[in-house]
């Protein structure tokens, strides 16, 4: 393996990252403002939340045909069009009203989202050496523009009303796509597959409990807690407590991603999410605040982690269509989530709820350790 291969999957993970970084924000500050001023786009609050929902249920069902034209086009084509379509949704959000407007602008993104994801994880296990290094630096550097952009866009909504900030990210969604003109454009080879729905594995199956429990159960019960505990302007509070949730990512995924290619991806991720279950069951009882930052900082450290267990275990052709398929298992969790924690948090306590999904995401660690010995049996 030749050091200008490395230099070049360096320079191209790179690019990939900063280009999601830079068409991002613009989701995260309507998940910002649009919960918190509904009137101002033109919805209630119930349509508010299913355009919330609308981008990662699109990309359950649509991340088959995404895959295919990304593997078949290159990186260029697809995060071109994906980047172009950011800019084109920044603006409706600056500029629509209305639900089926805003439904459409939440459909694009959604498909563009994942022609993004996917470049970045495809490009970051690019080349196998130094490939857990790259996933860590990736996931900083897709961080900084959300952490960057949330609490500017929670001043400018105090002076300025909450759609302002939109006309901004539609600048930066095109320097995005100026970027993407220099990522490379060769396709990608990938397996044959006649099935449409493929079992998951065992990091399949930890991914959904991932996205359940921490982009879900977690994320709703911070709000939650914070809307209790916290006093002065909810969306100066909730704008912060968003951009942590980066500020975490950024520092601390390129550690992870370090640690990973020491003592190995897999290890770290079952010893990461063993400590998580343990963060998460305080977080439940009465640790509030030293659980939640636990689980905040320990989220990070694993994120860089999942794609290159997923590269390893599936080199060559069969790399995309894997990527692909754990992306998508992630947002089935993710989007289970909310609607668990909207229907246990208020009639259960707490700390039976986290500490039941502690449970989950530790048994779910632990097999991908069973399944990685199976892996090894068999390729030796």
């Amino acid at each position: 393996m030749s050091v200008k291969n490395t230099q070049a999957a360096d320079q191209s993970s790179k690019r990939a990252a900063a280009i999601l970084g830079l068409c991002l924000p613009a989701d995260t500050l309507l998940y910002l403002m649009l919960p918190m001023q509904p009137e101002a786009f033109g919805v209630n609050l119930a349509q508010a939340g299913i355009l919330l929902a609308a981008n990662r249920l699109v990309r359950i069902f649509g991340y088959r045909y995404v895959m295919g034209f990304y593997a078949a086009k290159g990186d260029r084509p697809a995060s071109m069009l994906a980047a172009g379509t950011a800019a084109l949704c920044a603006l409706g959000y600056a500029t629509l009203s209305g639900f089926w407007a805003l439904l459409l602008l939440r459909l694009g993104w959604g498909l563009s989202y994942a022609a993004l994801n996917l470049s970045t994880q495809v490009m970051a296990t690019a080349e196998p050496s130094g490939a857990e290094r790259r996933a860590g630096r990736s996931r900083a550097l897709i961080a900084t523009g959300p952490m960057l952009a949330l609490p500017l866009g929670a001043v400018l909504c105090l002076f300025y009303g909450p759609r302002v900030i939109f006309f901004l990210m539609v600048l930066t969604s095109l320097i995005g796509l100026w970027l993407a003109t220099g990522l490379p454009s060769k396709a990608h080879p990938m397996s044959d597959s006649k099935r449409r729905f493929q079992r998951p594995d065992s990091v399949a199956i930890w991914s959904f409990i991932e996205g359940l429990t921490l982009d879900g159960l977690f994320i709703i019960g911070l709000s939650l807690q914070a809307q209790q505990l916290m006093a002065g302007n909810a969306v100066i509070v909730a704008g912060v407590l968003l951009a942590l949730r980066y500020v975490s990512e950024m520092l601390l995924s390129p550690l992870g991603g370090m640690a990973a290619q020491r003592w190995g991806a897999t290890r770290m991720l079952v010893v990461f999410s063993l400590m998580t279950a343990i963060a998460l069951t305080g977080f439940g009882s009465h640790w509030l605040i030293v659980g939640g930052a636990l689980v905040l900082l320990l989220r990070a450290l694993q994120l860089p982690l999942v794609m290159t267990v997923v590269a390893q275990r599936h080199p060559g052709a069969g790399r995309v269509r894997a990527l692909a398929a754990n992306a998508v298992w992630r947002d089935v969790g993710a989007g289970v989530g909310p609607l668990l924690a909207g229907f246990l948090l208020p009639v259960l306590p707490s700390v039976w709820v986290y500490s039941i999904a502690a449970l989950c995401l530790a048994i779910s660690a632990l097999a991908c350790i069973q399944q990685q010995r199976v892996v090894v049996e068999i390729t030796q």
